[in-house]
């Protein structure tokens, strides 16, 4: 079932869904598992599955030169949606990416998920690599989460990139697409970065799932914006629970999101990691209470493959 119709159907009903991350390679589906069985006693309709592009990792030959290597960490996204779905009977929705991809990687992408009946995808220029400043595009590939959205949605009406192919088949994917309630780092400003958000609803996406934010006034004034430039798709919130002293520095740093003063001081006032895990959760809790109250159709969580903060968080809302 696709994404809106899932929100069409909980008649007004707040839903729970969250984010896993494959394992690193080597490792076996299981963790996957015992991630998620925790937290399938609130009903998830749809878990989302992130892709990782490649990195560049150098290795130092006998020579003394130095061997540029493309390493993929965390491989098995498609496995792991099929998995999901066969497993728990609940729709699994992969990321694609633009980064890493050519139009036909992309084309082949998704003609492998429409085989395995996955109706969702959620699509996203993706970052730079870890030795790069900006973001690359491959040559042959989308530059923009915008022209990826195309290239679904032109799968979705039969347009495949050979135009001599006769009577092709339609897919029927339901597109989601990343907003940030404090503008994307690249963004000039957050009107701007709204506008070309528009331009990603206008091009087929059917939905928006945010970065996450710990002051939901910054979520609600992004969808006041959102509803005034004509975004009428549902704009699904993204929440992570603060969970260490560390994340202070790393998560404004990494998702250049601000944290409020509040948290922040009772943070590093904390005795302990216990603390601030509890700390996280609270607040966290009273932000989805809020969410709820102002009627948001789901609430999604980033559990960073860890579900204990999640299923407490949960408890107390769903």
């Amino acid at each position: 079932m696709k994404v809106t119709e899932h929100i069409e159907k909980a008649n007004g009903k707040s839903l729970f869904s969250f984010e896993i991350l494959p394992p690193l390679k080597g490792q076996n589906i299981q963790s996957i598992f015992d991630s998620i069985d925790p937290l399938m006693e609130f009903k998830p309709p749809f878990i989302d599955v992130t892709y990782h592009r490649e990195e560049y990792e150098y290795k130092e030959l006998p020579s003394g030169l130095l061997e540029k290597k493309i390493v993929k960490k965390r491989p098995g996204t498609v496995g792991i949606c099929s998995a999901i779905q066969n497993k728990y009977q609940v729709d699994a929705i992969p990321h694609i990416l633009c980064g890493g991809f050519t139009k036909e990687d992309t084309e082949n992408f998704l003609i492998d998920l429409d085989f395995l009946g996955i109706q969702n995808v959620v699509a996203l220029r993706g970052d730079a690599v870890k030795n790069e400043t900006y973001f690359k595009p491959e040559k042959e590939g989308n530059h923009y989460a915008s022209e990826l959205v195309t290239q679904i949605t032109n799968l979705n009406k039969g347009i495949y990139l050979d135009d001599e192919l006769q009577n092709s088949s339609s897919t029927n994917f339901c597109i989601g697409v990343a907003g940030y309630p404090e503008k994307h780092m690249e963004a000039p400003s957050l009107d701007s970065d709204i506008y070309f958000l528009k331009q990603k609803i206008k091009n087929g996406a059917s939905y928006i799932i945010t970065q996450m934010f710990f002051d939901n006034k910054k979520f609600f004034d992004f969808v006041a914006k959102c509803r005034k430039e004509g975004i009428t798709v549902p704009i699904i919130p993204g929440l992570k629970p603060i969970s260490t002293k560390k994340q202070l520095n790393l998560v404004p740093h990494r998702f250049k999101v601000d944290i409020p003063d509040e948290l922040i001081m009772a943070i590093v006032r904390a005795k302990d990691t216990e603390a601030v895990k509890q700390i996280g959760i609270e607040w966290c809790i009273s932000q989805s209470k809020e969410l709820i109250k102002q009627g948001i159709p789901v609430l999604h969580y980033y559990s960073m493959g860890k579900s204990e903060n999640i299923k407490a968080i949960a408890r107390e809302v769903f």
